[in-house]
Order: structure tokens, then sequence, then C-alpha cells
């Protein structure tokens, strides 16, 4: 199943401008997007829901492409406008965030119907081997991000962010590079309590799933999906509103410190992303 539930991602405030936008084409096509969260990886459907959970696919891309698309198209003019008048501010980067996080919500509460009924007609088996897959996960991440040393996760976040950032902006100079170091040194263990926030929902899906025939099933469902922040385990709640400051305030210096080459790389990059949606002919139809 095509990424069901709306993970708000650590670095929200940079879902567009560092890395989903990079398979926007592709992405929205399955959904990746939109709804960031897979079940894909960890449950394996029958022909016969397959074939339910396509027509499905296709009804919920096209509302979200006549529905939502335009909006997303406004909101990477907002971010374009920020960075061509120099207005990358913490205050404009939570309001960018705020929209986000509706937008995902909308979508969220969209699809959540389908995802009970499909959930609701799982068997014993599917369901076991769900439950198996995320322990699997589990552990795979937890080898993954927890087993280095502090130190090193520290440096292989500094890593993978600076590979992102260069992508976007073209290399990064040494200012920006060493603010790339002390916002990874800033977030601390933070993988620990992703990870374990992680284990915490996927152990509740399983739980809600086992009573999939329940009255409240529906409703514990959509808590899931929908509500998720209400879940959050309070070590993870804290460490979120860390990282979204320390994302914003990163995100603040690497523009103080950008040169016109990578301000001009970067809009040319926001202009790409809004050519993938707009040429998008389901866009396109909804607008003739």
């Amino acid at each position: 199943m095509s990424r069901w539930l709306t993970r708000t991602v650590t670095f929200i405030a940079l879902l567009l401008l560092l890395t989903a936008c990079t398979r926007i084409g592709l992405a929205y096509r399955n959904l990746d997007l939109i709804i960031p969260w897979t079940l894909n990886d960890y449950l394996e459907l029958n022909g016969e829901q397959k074939d339910w959970f396509d027509e499905r696919l296709k009804e919920h891309l096209s509302w979200h492409c006549t529905t939502q698309l335009p909006g997303y198209l406004d909101w990477l003019d907002r971010l374009k406008t920020m960075v061509q008048t120099d207005q990358v501010t913490d205050e404009a980067l939570q309001q960018r965030t705020r929209e986000a996080k509706a937008a995902i919500a909308e979508t969220a509460r969209e699809i959540t119907p389908s995802a009970i009924e499909l959930l609701q007609g799982l068997n014993d088996e599917q369901v076991a081997d769900m439950d198996a897959a995320f322990i699997k996960d589990q552990r795979k991440r937890q080898q993954e991000y927890l087993k280095p040393s502090l130190q090193q996760q520290i440096q292989e976040r500094s890593e993978r962010m600076e590979k992102r950032l260069n992508d976007w902006l073209g290399p990064l100079n040494i200012a920006q590079r060493q603010r790339v170091v002390a916002w990874s040194t800033a977030l601390g263990d933070q993988n620990q309590q992703w990870i374990a926030n992680r284990a915490h929902w996927q152990n509740q899906f399983s739980a809600a799933v086992a009573q999939r025939h329940a009255p409240d099933f529906p409703k514990r469902i959509e808590q899931l999906l929908v509500n998720r922040e209400s879940l959050w385990t309070p070590a993870y709640r804290e460490a979120y509103n860390n990282t979204e400051a320390q994302a914003r305030s990163l995100l603040i210096d690497l523009m103080a410190d950008s040169t016109p080459p990578q301000r001009e790389r970067l809009l040319k990059k926001i202009d790409g992303v809004k050519k993938d949606f707009s040429d998008l002919k389901c866009l396109k139809a909804a607008r003739s």
C-alpha cells in the first residue's frame, strides 16, 4: 500500500526545499510525496486488494491534483518570494511550516476512510506479517541509527544534510559547512527519540489493527493517521520542537551566508519543482 500514514518529517520546513522535491514527478504519481509513510514495505496485498487499491488510488490522486496542487504552487511562490526578497526569517518559516502541516493533514483526512476499509479487510496472516515487518524495521533502524556512537551519528547526519544542500545550493562554503556541523551537533541524540517514537506508533497501529472489527476501530485509525501528534511520546515531542527550531535557524543562517550563484541555483530548483507540478496532466485538465 503506497504511503498511508502522513508523517510530518523531522525538518518540515525543509520538506520541499531540501528533500522531497528531487523526486516529485514519480513520487507524486505514487502518493509518496503526499503520504510519506509507506505500508508497502510491511504489507502484502492479494490480487483483489491490489485492484481495489489501484482504483482508490486513482480517485485520491484525482482529488489531490484538482483540489490541493494549486495550493502547493502558491506555497512554492511564497517560498520563492522569501528567497528573492531576502526574507528567510523565523516568522516566515514558521508560517510556511503551518501551511505545509495543514496541507498534509487535509490529505490524511481524505485518505483515512480508504485506509480503514483496506485494513478492515486484512486477514490474520497479513496482519501477522505486518507485525513481524514492523519488528524487523525497528531492529534495522536501531542498527543503522543507534548502534554508531553519538559522535558518529552527528557526523553522518551532517554528511546527509550537506549532500542535500549541495543539490539545492551547490557546493557549500566553509561557513555553511561549519553551520551544518553545528546544527547536527545541536540535535544530539535526536535519533534515539525519533526511533523510539516510531516504534511507539507502530505498536499502537498493530494493536489497533488487531481489533480491526471493533466499533471504535475507525476512530483509532483516524487518530493514528490524522492526529498522530496526540500520540507522540513526551520525549519525542520535546525533541521534535527542538528539531524544528534548529531547522529554521539552520536555514536562516545558510541563506545569510549564501552567495548570489547559490541563491540563483535555489530559485531555479524551486521553479523546477513548480514545473513538475504544473506539467501533470491532471492539473492541466483541471485548469482547462
